[in-house]
């Protein structure tokens, strides 16, 4: 019996290899058939999509889609403060930047909190984020640490607050610029001046600080050219 259902099948498949007969597939198999040649002919699509737009761009045919991108200038937008205010804010901001890619993260605010000696809380540092967070990416971006700073100039921040204890405790003093004999930065209000006759003049001293020191170093590359003649 055995025998012959195995002679039977292996005389259909012959009939079959030679197109005497078409193979009838289950209906549960065409199905499966149809859906996979659909979610084929789906991919080979979006794939031919990609194709076609990465040729485009590389004709010079299409264009890349990028978020605009402001481009910040301290110096113009925070004009209450001086350029060596912000350049010390700067560097301040790069000191506990620690993975360099130009953010304070939570774990960078943390460890910049306890060299201050305020520690926070976990809530307290998201908080503190929060409160100048202005594109809700969870860290700051250096226009935003210098906001904590103008909030602070300005008497905005609550005396109990993270960002209260991070601009008292910063090393960062205006008590030199003069702006209203203040003896800290918090202290500090914003002065309403003419700040572009400020700007234009710390420009110039950065500029002859630059050439006094250029002279200088070619003063002594000069008086050593000459001492080293006298030794020949």
């Amino acid at each position: 019996m055995a025998t012959d259902e195995l002679s039977s099948k292996l005389s259909r498949r012959l009939q079959i290899e030679e197109g005497e007969h078409d193979p009838v597939a289950l209906d549960g198999a065409h199905e499966n058939g149809a859906h996979e040649k659909a979610a084929t002919s789906s991919a080979d699509s979006e794939l031919g999509a990609k194709l076609q737009r990465r040729g485009e761009l590389n004709e010079g045919v299409g264009e890349h889609h990028q978020p605009s991108m402001k481009v910040f200038n301290p110096y113009t937008e925070f004009k209450e403060f001086s350029r060596k205010q912000i350049k010390d804010m700067e560097k301040m901001f790069k000191q506990y930047d620690i993975e360099k890619d130009n953010f304070i993260d939570l774990m960078e605010l943390k460890l910049m909190m306890e060299k201050l000696e305020a520690p926070q809380t976990h809530l307290g540092l998201k908080n503190m984020i929060k409160e100048v967070d202005e594109d809700f990416d969870g860290k700051l971006c250096f226009r935003e640490f210098l906001l904590i700073f103008r909030k602070a100039a300005a008497g905005e921040l609550a005396e109990d607050s993270g960002l209260h204890a991070l601009a008292r405790l910063s090393e960062i003093d205006v008590s030199t610029e003069g702006v209203k004999g203040a003896k800290s930065f918090f202290e500090a209000k914003v002065q309403a001046i003419n700040d572009s006759n400020r700007f234009e003049a710390e420009i110039r001293q950065e500029q002859e600080d630059k050439k006094r020191q250029a002279e200088e170093k070619k003063k002594k590359q000069a008086a050593f050219k000459e001492l080293k003649s006298a030794f020949k």
